[in-house]
């Protein structure tokens, strides 16, 4: 039996009605916090931009208005493609608020990215900076009716395409019709994630998302007031060092903070490991969330610590696994915590670590309460002991969970049944309760019948002092024949030598789990979004190679 006292039991509040965009904005109205900044945007180029609660509710209802005004109807798709700035939460929340599906992409999207998102999503419109307009626009024509322009600069004609100034169409609405007035299931975005044919595939959202997100205000941020009060200014500050278009900063950085009445602050240019603690310290951030690679960066770029950061009370991190050396070194010269969680794009954050259990690094920490995660066999749903593997599997009747995924019945219908979501994902449970991540199916290492959880692997590689980063991988040897292999990043500096690499994981590693090879590499293959493409690794990156098989 687990040691801890079981948290307390989670009772779910779905409202009726329920608009994300109303809640993150409209709530705050007649209260201390309408005055409040919502957001601060830091932008390398045009300087400081803050928004009020009030402002935001006010813009984002002019920009739900311009929708309607456009003919743009309920349920139809409006793709955002923004920098971070004060015209993206205008544009997601306005989009949601109109009843609208938002569509968030990256601003590192080539045009035919951009154009295959907006043809699989029957995009009407796009909300996009002149500049890359000016760029891409003429690709894009061919479905989308509107494009409203952000930033300074002529509107560029584009056939087919009705091109808007939006501060000038924004300015001139002076009044507006009530938001609608959607319900929890009702869509409301649309994110796009790596698909298994290759092209992204779309995962739908419902209003409801807001509320299956709250267990994590409690159970991983670590708010002051987490029972979300209207009727007071906020004393938390965010600072994340992500790009609003990901979906876990999406949550953590702008729906969640905003329906709780926070102020974020977001930075827009060219970024250095300076950068954050820079952020925090000028507008006194008492949370940073970020990846591991920013904490890593900092650490190993700076000599800055806690007394440079003195309002900092809280770390936190998803997105990849955080090293034991980074979280120890964090703790050493912060004096903090990081605080680590597990998401996907159809499930946000709903494992994690809390200040209400010690951390076991490593770990993912645990399910957070309402969230009644199983470990399930796919094929008999037999539950999984103690010790034992099983497939992370969600209820379908959680909040928290994706609609569907976009135009793909076949795939939603293969991964929703029998009452679960079937991650696809593998994890095991200790006796105290704590769930040890393992990955996908096809990311656990089978070799000589043996089953390796890469990550395991790598979190005792990433254990020595020159090691900055590792991926482990198998690598095929012949027929039937697989090696567990890992690649190294070595700490600047460091002069790392395979061979003796090596010989740490076979002291710090069952036999059959510890590398046959040691590569070094300069940087590994990664997504935009700095995550490791472990099926793009391969000989050719490596500088050097362990000579001892």
């Amino acid at each position: 039996m687990p040691r801890f006292t079981p948290f307390p039991p989670w009772t779910w509040e779905v409202p009726a009605a329920l608009n994300i965009g109303v809640a993150c904005t409209d709530r705050h109205l007649g209260t201390p916090t309408e005055q409040q900044a919502a957001m601060i945007v830091e932008d390398d180029t045009l300087g400081t931009s803050t928004i009020t609660y009030g402002e935001l509710a006010a813009r984002t209802s002019r920009f739900a208005q311009l929708l309607r005004n456009l003919g743009i109807e309920s349920g139809e798709r409006v793709l955002v493609r923004l920098p971070n700035s004060i015209d993206y939460p205008t544009a997601f929340l306005g989009t949601i608020k109109r009843g609208a599906i938002a569509v968030p992409t990256s601003t590192l999207l080539t045009a035919e990215e951009v154009q295959y998102l907006a043809k699989d999503s029957g995009a009407a419109a796009i909300v996009i900076d002149n500049a890359a307009w000016r760029a891409m626009g003429a690709s894009l024509s061919g479905g989308l009716r509107f494009a409203l322009l952000c930033g300074s600069g002529d509107v560029p004609p584009v056939p087919g395409v009705q091109a808007l100034d939006l501060e000038l169409a924004l300015d001139a609405i002076a009044s507006w019709d009530p938001p609608a007035a959607t319900k929890p299931d009702d869509p409301a975005y649309l994110v796009y994630t790596s698909g298994t044919t290759g092209y992204p595939k779309g995962v739908l959202h419902g209003h409801r998302s807001l509320i299956g997100r709250t267990p994590a205000w409690t159970y991983w941020f670590d708010s002051r007031d987490s029972e979300a009060p209207v009727d007071k200014p906020a004393e938390d500050r965010i600072v994340h060092s992500g790009k609003f278009n990901w979906t876990y900063v999406l949550g953590s950085a702008l729906m969640d903070p905003l329906y709780r009445g926070k102020t974020v602050i977001a930075h827009e240019g060219r970024n250095d490991a300076a950068t954050w603690p820079r952020l925090i310290a000028k507008h006194g951030a008492t949370t940073f969330i970020g990846v591991p690679t920013i904490y890593r960066q900092i650490l190993q770029k700076t000599t800055l610590g806690k007394a440079d950061v003195p309002t900092l009370r809280h770390c936190m991190s998803a997105g990849e696994h955080l090293s034991d050396e980074v979280f120890t070194q964090w703790k050493e010269r912060f004096g903090l915590d990081i605080f680590e969680a597990v998401g996907m794009s159809e499930f946000s954050y709903y494992l994690s670590q809390s200040k209400f259990r010690p951390i076991r690094p490593g770990s993912a920490g645990f399910p957070q309460p309402g969230h009644d995660i199983r470990l399930l066999d796919p094929q008999t749903l037999a539950e999984s002991a103690a010790g034992e593997e099983g497939m992370i599997c969600i209820p379908e009747s959680d909040p928290g969970l994706f609609l569907r995924y976009w135009n793909l019945p076949e795939e939603t219908a293969a991964l929703k049944h029998d009452g679960w979501f079937f991650t696809g994902d593998y994890a095991r449970y200790d006796e105290d309760g704590y769930l040890w991540f393992l990955g996908r199916k096809d990311d656990i290492i089978k070799s000589f019948g043996y089953r390796v959880s890469p990550y395991e692997v790598e979190r005792v590689m990433k254990s020595h002092p020159g090691v900055a980063d590792c991926a482990c991988i198998a690598e095929e040897a012949g027929a039937d024949k697989r090696l567990v292999v890992a690649y190294v990043i070595a700490q600047p500096g460091s002069e790392a030598d395979p061979d003796e690499l090596l010989a740490f994981a076979r002291k710090h590693l069952a036999a059959y789990k510890a590398p046959k090879v040691v590569y070094l590499a300069r940087d590994f293959p990664r997504t935009r979004n700095g995550k490791i493409l472990r099926r793009e690794i391969a000989p050719t990156i490596a500088t050097a190679r362990s000579s001892r098989d």
